[in-house]
């Protein structure tokens, strides 16, 4: 069976050149890189020392975390909750992927124990149903 839960995660968007996405080599929080002149930061971090490390007068570092939902899905079935809603493959411990889950474009992050499935707000409740409906048989 699996767990699913919804949380409001915290999430710092980076938009600088490709060499300053690449410095964000950060103690905790996790970095997406997301396309070459993009990353996404997962967890609590401090604004000026995130915009220090990138270090870019143009850049944009903005906490961002309104706009995204995270379905969080633990336990010995969050594999098969995954593959209900997509073709990509479960991203390996410690990583992740992007792309189509449940017909909207999501982030998909291992983490101990499970998968965090990170989407639009705007799409959360279309997710939400589709987890629910797709998922039912295995889902606690």
């Amino acid at each position: 069976m699996a767990e699913l839960r919804i949380e409001h995660p915290t999430i710092t968007a980076v938009l600088a050149s490709a060499g300053a996405c690449d410095r964000l080599d950060l103690d905790g929080p996790k970095v997406l890189r997301t396309a070459p002149r993009e990353a996404l930061v997962l967890g609590e971090v401090d604004p000026g020392a995130l915009r220090a490390v990138v270090d870019e007068p143009t850049a944009l570092v903005d906490d961002v975390s309104e706009g995204w939902v995270a379905f969080v899905v633990t336990g010995v079935d969050a594999h098969e909750v995954l593959a209900r809603l997509t073709e990509l493959e479960p991203p390996e411990a410690g990583g992740w992927t992007q792309g189509e889950v449940a017909h909207v474009p999501a982030k998909v992050v291992a983490e101990p124990g499970g998968l965090r499935l990170l989407v639009p707000a705007h799409l959360a409740a279309h997710v939400d149903e589709r987890i629910r409906t797709d998922a039912r048989e295995v889902l606690s």
